[in-house]
């Protein structure tokens, strides 16, 4: 499912539908290295640009490949005991929120972070950050695992 979400305060998130992000995820690892932060039910998933950005959400059978042009991959676990993925910006209203439908259980997300222009839609010229595409790719797995940085993007990546 490809997207334009509103990443208001640089960051939009993929949670299951019960959950509400506290924003406790955002431990100076996840702000540093990791660019996603990951809480018990969902991922904020840091953005160059508060503004609207691209992004897709797709289900895969297992692991993917990494994508060749990716700056920056980062892997998590992402639970969905309701089946009801909610992808959202901080300051979306419930009717702006996107929902996308997978079987209850526990899911590896991977977010790639893959330069982009402009969006199709009207966005913040004004706004400073490099445009990425933010990929999230999702598989079912059996056991929690740790978040793993895949591939480690620039330091300064943000504008």
């Amino acid at each position: 499912m490809h997207l334009v979400v509103h990443a208001d305060q640089r960051q939009f998130s993929v949670r299951d539908s019960r959950s509400r992000l506290t924003g406790l995820g955002w431990t100076p690892e996840a702000v540093e290295s990791h660019r996603i932060g990951v809480e018990p039910g969902g991922i904020a998933i840091a953005t160059a640009r508060s503004d609207l950005v691209e992004s897709s959400v797709t289900l895969v059978p297992s692991a993917p490949a990494v994508p060749s042009a990716a700056e920056h991959v980062v892997e998590a676990d992402l639970p969905v005991p309701s089946g009801k993925l909610v992808i959202s910006g901080p300051a979306d209203y419930p009717s702006q929120e996107k929902f996308f439908s997978v079987l209850p259980g526990l899911y590896r997300a991977r977010v790639s972070y893959l330069p982009a222009g402009p969006p199709p839609v009207d966005w913040n010229d004004h706004e400073y950050g490099e445009h990425y595409r933010y990929v999230v790719e999702l598989w079912p797995v059996s056991a929690p695992s740790d978040v793993e940085v895949v591939r480690q993007g620039a330091s300064v990546w943000d504008g």
